[in-house]
This record gives structure tokens, C-alpha cells and sequence, in this order.
């Protein structure tokens, strides 16, 4: 499951834009070290066109209307057709030369930014993590200007973070990648079968390397054309029966070729966790067989391994879908018959997140509604930030009630689809919510969510969350942990005290798809259904193409174990309404 979205619109030629989405983005970060100005903005909403464009930023160029692009004066197209033309950008290397530092490494810290790392540079010679660290446990940070202590231990505490992070990719950002590759290898008439492994088969929310398995009749022609790919920017090893190249971002790609008796067992070892992998050998050897990935083996004979259901049911089990393949429970589950019947994509109704040109979104409210109409959505909630986030571009409660009547308007204009109003509210520092209740009694359905930038006290923050649940107007709560994948860890929490509250109150707990947030995570997402709490998987969309998150949504929730009736969206429109508050 999950190709079709992620193929939509040229997704794998869309590649490029990402790229030229981060030479731009960083250029903007390079800037920035002196201020934000003009400039900064300049490239920053240049690299946000890019980004979200809807077709490949070649085709834009080729037909001519890069200079039309929101954003996009002479200058920066002209520098977007050298990154077309080379895949880099003279103008950033000479920032680079200027500031020679690892600023992705960097940039993950939370608390460090463009002006910080400038300063870190110029003041005590930090290039990387590794430095920042030593600094920090010097004790020098805190006595740089406008640091302190505080901001030490703050950065001390977010290096964990930010080493983990270091080196992996957003499955969002990889899946199209992953999903190109495996067209390519699968079109030569050769290749018989080609199937994504790994972690990416596992949809882990964030990838270290690309594992790409096939069944072929000419391996070598086969490993011939796979080191030669024009995404290849250099070859590791090559050989008859595996290569590994690294791509011309740094990603590492590893393509095995088997046979097809040996395919299935292959598809179980290259998919599964390590420890889940060494919990199936074990069981093969009580059996007295041996598991590897060519197949189950008694003595020399072989008794499975075309097929992975026969791998599973020559060790008594049933099939385990790749999403809970951890050795996480799965193994007993699946000896017993209590696997899930794990939530689809096809199960969804419906997304009850999606932002438009009313606060930060970039679509109207048709827009938005007509992109969910072709994907056979029953409704759609429209659930613009309110003004307590001055950022977003908020609504106050004059506006919101005109985005109400606006509402109305293209209901009238639309069959087959109902859209729901809503909104985002923001939980201030002191618990408080930013619309009037009066208002939110006009409403569908309220989502109520914690923002970055908000000073919550120490130790409050738990409390504050659980009265947020407990009000009688909040249905679902949003990206609940708040955390950022890269760039941010979760906020100070006690979740399962969340989660309880969640479950009497009848509050939702989201599940956002989108790429760098997956929130609820797949972990949080089992305990908070062991607490028996309902959950919403929606995209947070600020455009009609940021509706394909919901795949990533699914994927999610597979991963923590969700079932479709774990899920409001998956009901139909009346059910979904008696669901709310």
C-alpha cells in the first residue's frame, strides 16, 4: 500500500524541487547570520514556492515561467537554473567559504539558529556538534553575549537530540526517492520483481540508507545499469549479487538480487528489525531448521522462502504486515491470532486538519475542499490558526465568523462533499484558548494545539494540557507532543496522564502526517490506545498537494498498532458528527 499517492503529480521527477528547495532555504540561512532582511525573506519564500510546486521545477523553467513563480524575481531564477544546470550553486559555496560550519548539523539543536551559529563561530571557532558540545561543557557559551547559563543547558540538552537526528532523512522526503528507484530497476524487462526493504518497508519515520531487493534472470545486466543511473554520484562496492552506490545527495543505496525461490525469506530478513530478525532464527532452530535469507532450511532442503507467508507459516505464524516487524509484541500476537487488522489508507473519510489562505495556508477554501472531493473524501474540516498565533496570521473572532458564512457559500456550491467548520486554537502560557466560547459553539469541530515560542512555566505544562482536554468545546487535540523530527524533541510531557484525561473526556488524539511532525508518534500512538483514546490522522494541509501526507498519517498509525475503528475519519459523515463534542 502507499505508492499511489506518492506517485501523483510526477512525484519522483519531483526530487528536483526538493533540492533546489534546500540550496535556496540555506542560502536564506547563510543571510539571516547578519539579521533577516529582505533578502532572507527573498530566498525563503523562494525556497517555499519551490518546494510545494505541483510539477517539476524543470518543467517550469523549460516552459519559461520560472520568473512567474511567487517569489521568484530575475535574480533567483537565474540562480535556480544554475542549480538546474550544475546541482549547485556557486553563491552558496562562497558563503560557505566565509563560514566553513556543518549548519544542518547545527540547526538541529533547538535554540540555535543562523545568528547563533555565526556567533559560535566568530567568538569561540564551533564548525559542528562535536565542537558545540566541548564549548558547552566548557562552560565558555554561557558567557558569550545574549547566552547565559540558561541557554548552555538548554544547548546541552538539546545536543541528544540533535546527535540522533544527525545523518537520517524524513520518510516523507525519502518514500518519493525510494519509489523512483524502484520504477527504474523495475522497468528492465530483466527484473521480475523489485520491492523497497528496511526501514522504508517498515515506514520508520525517519531512513538511514535505501535497501532495494529483485528477482532477475541477468543479474549482471541488472547491476550494470543500476551503478550507471543518472542519480548515481558514486559507486561503494559492485558485485554479481549486490552493489551499493551512494546517490548524488549522499544517500546510500543497496540493491541484492535473488532467486525467486529464495525471495520471500530475502523480503522477511531485509525488512525486519535486527532483533526481530534474531527472535525468528531462534524459533527456526526450536524447530530444528535454520532461517537466513535464501530460505528455511532442514538439513539442505529448503521449505520455504519464495513467498514470506510461507516463511511466517513454516514458523507457525501468521503473516505480520512489515509496519510492526520490531519485536514489539508481534511475534506473540501473530502465534496467537491477535494481530491487528491494521487502519488503510482506503479507510479514511475524511481530514480533519487542513489550513487555507485565511490564516497561513496557501489555497482557498474551494481549493482545498475540490482537492479532497478527488480523493473521494466524504468531508473535510477547515481549521485555520486562530489569532493567538500572530505568525500564522490568525483569525480573531470577526473573522472567523466570516470564514463561517464563507463556508456556507461553498457548501451550497458543492455535492458530495461537506466541509465542516473549524479552527486551531492555540493554548496560551496561563491555559487559556484564543477564541470566544460564544463563537466556538458556531463550529463543526475545534482542535486545540501547543505552539513553540509560547513561555510555559516549568512543570505546568501537563496540567495545562489535561484542562485543555477536559474543555467541553476542544475535540482534538493537535500534533499532541509538539515535537519536530530534526529539529525539535518533545515538549515536557507526561502523555499518559494526557491520554487518561483523553479517554474520559471523549477528546481525540491527532496523528499529523505531516512530514517532519508524524505526531502522535507510533509509540505514544499503542499507549494511548491501551488508555482506550480515540485518534484523528490528518495531513495539517496548507495546500491541496500537502493532502498526500495522509499517507504518512496511515503509516503512522499501522506502525502503532491502529485499527480503522481506533480512527474517527475512517467514519462516514453522520457517525462522525454524534463523534464530536
Amino acid at each position: 500500500m502507499g505508492e499511489e499517492v506518492f506517485r501523483g503529480n510526477h512525484i519522483y521527477m519531483v526530487m528536483e524541487n526538493k533540492k533546489v528547495a534546500a540550496i535556496l532555504d540555506r542560502v536564506a540561512d547563510y543571510l539571516e547570520m547578519d539579521g533577516a532582511d529582505f533578502r532572507t525573506r527573498a530566498y525563503r519564500r523562494a525556497a517555499h514556492t519551490v518546494d510545494f510546486l505541483p510539477q517539476p521545477i524543470e518543467e517550469v523553467r523549460k516552459e519559461g515561467g520560472l520568473e512567474k513563480l511567487p517569489g521568484v524575481g530575475k535574480a533567483i531564477a537565474l540562480k535556480i537554473k544554475e542549480i538546474l544546470d550544475t546541482g549547485s550553486l556557486q553563491y552558496l559555496e562562497d558563503l560557505e567559504k566565509q563560514y566553513p560550519v556543518d549548519f544542518e548539523g547545527l540547526l538541529l539543536v533547538e535554540g540555535v539558529g543562523p545568528k547563533t551559529i555565526k556567533l559560535l563561530y566568530q567568538e569561540l571557532g564551533v564548525k559542528n556538534l562535536a565542537d558545540l558540545e566541548k564549548e558547552a561543557k566548557s562552560g565558555h557559551i554561557q558567557h558569550l553575549r545574549g547566552m547565559g547559563i540558561k541557554s548552555e543547558k538548554r544547548i546541552l540538552k538539546n545536543l541528544e537530540f540533535a546527535k540522533k537526528s544527525t545523518g537520517r532523512r524524513l520518510l516523507g522526503d525519502i518514500m518519493p526517492l525510494a519509489l523512483e528507484l524502484k520504477e527504474k530497476i523495475g522497468s528492465l524487462p530483466e527484473v521480475e520483481i523489485v520491492e523497497i526493504a528496511g526501514s522504508i518497508r517498515r515506514k520508520k519515520e525517519t531512513i538511514g540508507d535505501i535497501d532495494v531487493l529483485a528477482v532477475t534472470s541477468d543479474p549482471q545486466k541488472v547491476m550494470d545499469y543500476f551503478v550507471n543511473m543518472d542519480l548515481v554520484g558514486g559507486i561503494i562496492s559492485r558485485g554479481p549479487s549486490r552493489s551499493t552506490i551512494r546517490l548524488k545527495d549522499g544517500l546510500e543505496v543497496d540493491l541484492r538480487v535473488f532467486r525467486k525461490k529464495e525471495y520471500g525469506s530475502a523480503l522477511v530478513y531485509f525488512t525486519g528489525s535486527w532483533e526481530l530478525n534474531v527472535e525468528l532464527r531462534k524459533m527456526a532452530i526450536g524447530r530444528g531448521l535454520k532461517l537466513n535469507e535464501y530460505g528455511i532450511f532442514r538439513g539442505e532442503e529448503q521449505l520455504a522462502g519464495e513467498t514470506e507467508e510461507e516463511v511466517f507459516r513454516a514458523l507457525g505464524l501468521s503473516y505480520i504486515e512489515p509496519e510492526l516487524r520490531e519485536n514489539q509484541g508481534e511475534i506473540e500476537a501473530a502465534l496467537t491470532g491477535e494481530l491487528p487488522k491494521l487502519v488503510e489508507t482506503s479507510d479514511i473519510k475524511g481530514d480533519l486538519h487542513i489550513h487555507t489562505q485565511w490564516s497561513d495556508g496557501r489555497s482557498s477554501i474551494l481549493e482545498m475542499a475540490l482537492a479532497a472531493q478527488k480523493l473521494g473524501y466524504q468531508y473535510l474540516a477547515i481549521t485555520d490558526h486562530a489569532h493567538g498565533l500572530p505568525v500564522a496570521g490568525g483569525l480573531d473572532e470577526t473573522a472567523l465568523m466570516e470564514q463561517i458564512r464563507e463556508i456556507d457559500r461553498v457548501n451550497d456550491e458543492l455535492e458530495g462533499i461537506r466541509v465542516l467548520k473549524g479552527v486551531e486554537l492555540n493554548i496560551r502560557a496561563d491555559g487559556t484558548l484564543d477564541i470566544d466560547t460564544v463563537v466556538l459553539e458556531e463550529l463543526d469541530i475545534v482542535l486545540a494545539a501547543i505552539h513553540s515560542g509560547v513561555p510555559f512555566l516549568p512543570g505546568t505544562l501537563t496540567k495545562i494540557i489535561q484542562d485543555t482536554v477536559e474543555n467541553e468545546h476542544v475535540d482534538i487535540l493537535a500534533h499532541p507532543s509538539g515535537r519536530k523530527l530534526k529539529k525539535r524533541p518533545a515538549y515536557d510531557i507526561d502523555l499518559e496522564k494526557v491520554f487518561e484525561t483523553a479517554a474520559d473526556t471523549g477528546t481525540i488524539m491527532e496523528v499529523d502526517g505531516q512530514p517532519n511532525r508524524l505526531d502522535l508518534s507510533d509509540e505514544n500512538i499503542r499507549t494511548a490506545l491501551k488508555y482506550g483514546c480515540k485518534l484523528s490522522l490528518d495531513t495539517d494541509a496548507h495546500h491541496p498537494q500537502d493532502l498526500q501526507h495522509m499517507e504518512l498519517a496511515v503509516f503512522t498509525a499501522r506502525r502503532g498498532w491502529a485499527e480503522a475503528r481506533d480512527v474517527v475519519n475512517t467514519l462516514p459523515l453522520n457517525k462522525l458528527l454524534k463523534t464530536l463534542k
